[in-house]
This record gives C-alpha cells, structure tokens and sequence, in this order.
C-alpha cells in the first residue's frame, strides 16, 4: 500500500473515533454522573484538569462532554443535511440530463439563477422570515442551499452515460424512461456521487458552524461546534481552553472528512469507477 493511500484510511479511522466520542461518550459520562448542563458556579471557568480533561466554561458546565454533545449534534446536522442535498441534486441532475431539450434548459437555468445567490445571506434571511428555530427548517435550509454542484455534476455524468450502447440495450428490451434512468444511468454515475456526498458533510457542517456563530444555528441550551466555538471566542483571552478544545476537534474532524473525500475520489478514478456497463 503506497504512502499516500494510508491517509484516508487514517482518516477513516479518526473519523470512527469522533463518531464513538460524540454518539457513545456522553452516555458514558453520564454513567460516571457527569453531564454538560450541570453548573457549577463555585468552579466556574477552569482550567484542563483529572476531573474536567478540558476545562470548564464560565458557568462551570463541563467542556468535554459539552463538545461531545455538540459535536453529536454537528454531525447529525451534516449528515442529515447532506443527504438532503444528494437527493434533490441527483434528482434534478438525473432529470435534466437524461431528458434534455426543453427540460433540461428550465432545470438548468433555474441551477443558474440559484447559483447568483449569496447562499449563506440567503439562509440568513431566509431564517429571519420564517422566525423559526426548529432544527428541521435548519436541516432543510443547509441542504437547499448545497445541492446545486452536485445536480452539475450528475447532468455531466447522465449526459455522457444516456448514448452508452447498455442504455440503448435497456430500451430495446422495452425498459420505460424512468427505469432505465432509474436502473441503469444514475447506478453507473454513483462514483463521483459518493465522492461529492463525502465532500457535502463537511460543507454543510461549516454552514451551521458559521449560523451558530452568529446564533441563527442550534438555540441554547443545547450546543454544536459552531456555538461552542462562539463561546469560546468571547473568551479568548481569559479563558482560551474554552475555545481550544471544541475548535481544534472540529477543525480535524473536517480535515479528515475533506481528505476522506479525496482519497475516495482518487481511488474511484483509479479503479475507472463512473460510466462503466451496468
């Protein structure tokens, strides 16, 4: 195995371990009776310790269990998010493409119009409008805006894969429209549709970061990274653990999802993943 190919699988590994910290670590301190809503006035803002590895902030709540939960909920958001943008963006994608004329100029230009926008104001204003809190609108906001590369992207893949003589096989048998983009183009495009998806997670997670900074992300009490690290950095100067631990986890939680990306994408081009017979 060459040098570079351990990269990604070592991400892939700390990947696992994030998920085991932030999914599995909080029902473990809680079996220990320790919890990241608790205050402790007395303690307040303190710095790492035996009993609090990473400090506590200036309520004295508990850092470490604090971006365990927060780091739950950033994932959770990512994820889900993603797999909201994959959907709409392999739909409209797959359609525009494999229908083209008409169709696939409407769809198109509506991508295009969509692209003119400052997403993230959009998201912004969007939030204000609706004066809604809910994590679901935050999950259907994040994922409206991420889709529109990724629709790109699978149009180009359709586009090259509609004329492939399997295609032409599949009709010939007397497959229906939909069921052979269903069946046959879109199964043979998932290459490069995994390795955008990957690259989705660690976007979306950095748009509700950057909500929760400015307080249009996850509402207290709860927590994500975003609003951890806006804690954090009102306090940098006096209390700068508050800001280190939450931000440099999800500094490399990103890393790794962005250098997984790559390394899927370099694998799957190796192996002349994509258009391929099914």
């Amino acid at each position: 195995m060459k040098r570079l190919d351990r990269v990604p699988l070592a991400c892939a590994a700390f990947l696992a371990l994030v998920a085991l910290f932030v999914f599995v670590g909080p029902l473990v301190a809680a079996a220990c009776g320790v919890d990241g809503v608790s205050q402790d006035a007395r303690l307040g803002a303190a710095p790492p310790s035996w009993h609090h590895w990473l400090g506590t902030d200036v309520l004295g709540r508990d850092l470490l269990v604090r971006t365990m939960d927060g780091g739950r909920i950033a994932l959770t958001i990512g994820v889900l998010a993603a797999l909201i943008a994959v959907a709409i963006g392999v739909s409209w994608g797959a359609v525009a493409g494999f229908a083209g004329g008409a169709v696939d100029d409407v769809l198109m230009r509506a991508v295009d119009v969509l692209y003119a926008l400052p997403t993230l104001v959009f998201v912004i204003v969007l939030r204000a409008v609706l004066a809604t809190t809910s994590d679901a609108a935050l999950l259907v906001l994040l994922g409206g805006i991420s889709w529109l590369t990724l629709a790109r992207i699978v149009r180009g893949q359709v586009l090259s894969l509609r004329r492939r003589e399997f295609v032409d096989a599949a009709r010939a048998l007397g497959a229906s429209p939909t069921r052979v983009l269903v069946r046959h183009v879109v199964p043979n495009a998932l290459g490069p549709i995994v390795v955008y998806a990957t690259l989705l997670v660690p976007q979306t997670m950095l748009y509700e970061a950057f909500l929760s900074f400015l307080g249009l992300g996850v509402q207290p009490p709860r927590a994500s990274w975003g609003s951890l690290i806006l804690e954090g950095s009102q306090q940098i100067v006096a209390y700068p653990w508050i800001l280190a631990g939450p931000g440099a986890i999800m500094a490399l939680t990103i890393f790794a999802l962005n250098f997984l990306g790559d390394g899927l994408r370099d694998a799957l081009h190796g192996q002349g993943v994509g258009p391929a017979k099914s």
